[in-house]
């Protein structure tokens, strides 16, 4: 596995089962980069304001969530001007028509269904392992400003 060390992964997930089993699939599988879990949208935007500036991101995300769902971080994120440009995969249960569209309308770059559990997980590592091999990441809003010269 070719894994991106610049890059985060941040699993926005209530399930602990399923948080666990993305866990150890992308550990079975060697991908190295570290994982950070927000059991809900909340918690998810509060770990993208406070490193999102420094870090890269890639977003894994659950819609069927308490106090935020998917689809309200969702939107939290297109109109942050820091994290609107994050790179945000949905991880979900719903296949309803209404999640999906409203996913893609946030320009998501995937919308994946839990519905196979035996074969999923190893699906989504590979997924995440080719693209990072074909799609390069913008950097954090800090490292990709251009400085100023003269000011100090």
């Amino acid at each position: 596995m070719q894994a991106n060390d610049e890059v985060v992964i941040l699993l926005v997930e209530d399930d602990d089962i399923d948080a666990t089993s993305i866990e150890r699939a992308l550990s079975k599988h060697k991908l190295l980069n570290k994982i950070i879990r927000a059991e809900n949208g909340i918690e998810g935007l509060e770990i993208l304001r406070k490193y999102g500036k420094t870090k890269q991101f890639l977003i894994l995300l659950d819609i069927n969530m308490p106090k935020m769902n998917g689809i309200e971080m969702l939107n939290e994120l297109r109109n942050d001007p820091l994290l609107h440009q994050s790179v945000v995969f949905i991880l979900t249960t719903s296949n309803d028509e209404k999640d999906r569209f409203d996913a893609y309308e946030k320009h998501v770059a995937g919308y994946i269904l839990k519905s196979d559990m035996d074969g999923f997980f190893p699906k989504l590592v590979e997924l995440i392992d080719a693209y990072w091999c074909i799609v390069s990441l913008p950097k954090p809003a800090l490292e990709s400003t251009p400085s100023k010269k003269g000011i100090t």
